[in-house]
C-alpha cells in the first residue's frame, strides 16, 4: 500500500511538472523571449521563489545597526534619487520606463511583498542582488557600501509616507540625459545674456 501511494504521489508529481513545462513552452513559442509580455502568474511565483531561495538563512535574522533619523533618511533618499530610482522610480513605485520594461517588472516596494521582509532580509538583496531577476549586486564589501546599504533599508520602510515635497526634492537629483543637461546649459547661457552655442532641441511628448 505504501508503495502505491508514493508511486501516484511521484506520478502526479511528473504530470504537473509535465504540464508546466508544456505550458512555458507552448507560451515561449508564442512570445519567443520578449519582455514585452505580461509575466504569468507561474512566472511572477518563480520569481518570488528564486528571491526566496537567494536569501541565506542568517540574513533574515540581521537587524539594522543603524539607527534611523531625518539626516539618514536624507542621505538615503538622494543615493536612491541617483543609483536606484532609475528602474524603482523615486517613489519605489516601479512605475517608469525601465521599471515597466523590466521582466518581471521592477515590484511596487511600497506593498506588502517588499515591506513585509525584514531589515535583514532588504540588507541582503541590496547588497548581493537576485539571480533570474534585473536586480544587481550593489555591495563591494566595504564598510561604506554596507552602511549605504542599511541606510536604503530604512528609505524602504518609509517609502508608504514619502511625501509629494520629497519627491519634489529627488527630482533635482535624478541623473540627466545628455540632452536635459544640454538644455540647461543653454538656458543658462540666454540668462546670461550669452548666444546659445549649439541650436535648441526638438522635444517631442508622447
Amino acid at each position: 500500500m505504501r508503495k502505491l501511494i508514493w508511486f501516484l504521489a511521484i506520478a502526479i508529481t511528473l504530470a504537473v511538472a509535465f504540464t508546466l513545462v508544456g505550458f512555458m513552452f507552448l507560451k515561449t513559442r508564442a512570445n519567443g523571449f520578449s519582455t514585452r509580455a505580461q509575466p504569468s502568474a507561474l512566472e511572477e511565483f518563480a520569481a518570488q521563489t528564486a528571491r526566496s531561495m537567494a536569501l541565506p538563512a542568517g540574513a533574515k535574522d540581521k537587524r539594522n545597526p543603524i539607527a534611523n533619523s531625518a539626516e539618514i533618511l536624507a542621505d538615503a533618499r538622494a543615493h536612491w534619487a541617483d543609483h536606484c530610482a532609475i528602474c524603482h522610480a523615486n517613489d519605489g513605485s516601479g512605475d517608469n520606463t525601465m521599471g515597466r520594461r523590466m521582466y518581471p517588472p521592477a515590484p511596487d516596494m511600497r506593498k506588502d511583498r517588499t515591506q513585509r521582509m525584514t531589515d535583514g532580509e532588504l540588507f541582503y538583496i541590496i547588497e548581493n542582488g537576485i539571480r533570474l531577476s534585473g536586480m544587481p549586486a550593489w555591495g563591494s564589501g566595504t564598510a561604506q557600501d554596507a552602511q549605504d546599504s542599511w541606510k536604503l533599508v530604512h528609505f524602504i520602510r518609509h517609502l508608504p509616507a514619502l511625501s509629494a515635497l520629497e519627491i519634489k526634492e529627488m527630482e533635482k537629483l535624478n541623473p540627466k540625459t545628455p540632452d536635459e543637461l544640454d538644455e540647461e546649459r543653454q538656458e543658462e547661457q540666454f540668462l546670461k545674456g550669452e548666444a546659445p552655442t549649439g541650436a535648441p532641441k526638438q522635444h517631442h511628448h508622447h
